[in-house]
């Protein structure tokens, strides 16, 4: 990660007021707690409203926070339903960054507003969906975001039989019952879907993929559009 990046995520982290110390900044990006400090430095000399000091934790005030956002009541409320749906069927990595968004969000509403996206009205439960597969989804958002292939075990539902195979993920679905990810399987040579509670096990490879025309996700929806179905499988209207 560049600097420039770090430094931003930095500031992005501290958005919302709370108290957040080195090591929970330095987990976050993967570098050294040394780092965040000198980073933190270089922030407050640039004119970063950081306040705090090592050992202790750091709070970001002052005029780089947003102003009051104009949010409707429906908008808020729609926002603190997706962010119920992805703390009850993502894993804990995702969960964390749905409750710290809202967070941030509830931060820079108008007075009369805040507060709002925390009430006890909304909530989601999805057991079968948990347990159908999240201990892969971390694995999979990443290897989508870096481009690189993952060599699966997959389980077939009619044989009860294990293949191993290398795929290229590129997409992936929660059906509220399981989650699936679509990819370029160099196995079948072609487009395939698999179901993430299916798969025994799973290793993000070395190897990188980039853009091949007819192995992207483009050309997998086009090809669904040819036949008259939306990506879910199902005739587009």
């Amino acid at each position: 990660m560049r600097r420039a990046d770090r430094l931003f995520d930095i500031v992005q982290f501290l958005r919302g007021g709370r108290l957040r110390t080195a090591q929970e900044i330095a987990e976050r990006l993967e570098v050294s707690v040394r780092t965040i400090y000198r980073d933190i430095d270089a922030l407050v000399l640039s004119g970063v409203p950081i306040e705090g000091e090592r050992g202790v934790g750091y709070v970001l005030r002052g005029t780089l926070l947003l102003p009051p956002l104009a949010f409707t009541q429906a908008e808020l409320e729609g926002l603190a339903l997706g962010a119920r749906f992805v703390e009850a069927w993502a894993d804990p990595e995702l969960a964390d960054a749905a409750r710290e968004a809202l967070i941030k969000i509830d931060a820079v509403l108008p007075d009369g507003k805040r507060g709002d996206l925390w009430r006890d009205a909304i909530h989601v439960y999805s057991p079968s969906l948990i347990a159908s597969g999240n201990e892969h989804l971390r694995l999979f958002r990443r290897a989508i975001r870096e481009g690189r292939k993952v060599r699966i075990g997959y389980r077939t539902l009619a044989e009860d039989e294990v293949s191993s195979r290398v795929i290229r993920p590129l997409a992936i679905e929660a059906w509220g019952h399981a989650w699936t990810v679509t990819t370029w399987c160099e196995l079948r040579v072609d487009f395939r879907t698999f179901r993430l509670d299916r798969i025994d096990a799973a290793e993000t490879l070395e190897d990188r993929f980039r853009p091949e025309k007819g192995k992207m996700l483009k050309d997998y929806l086009d090809r669904l559009r040819a036949r008259g179905l939306n990506r879910y499988g199902k005739p587009a209207s």
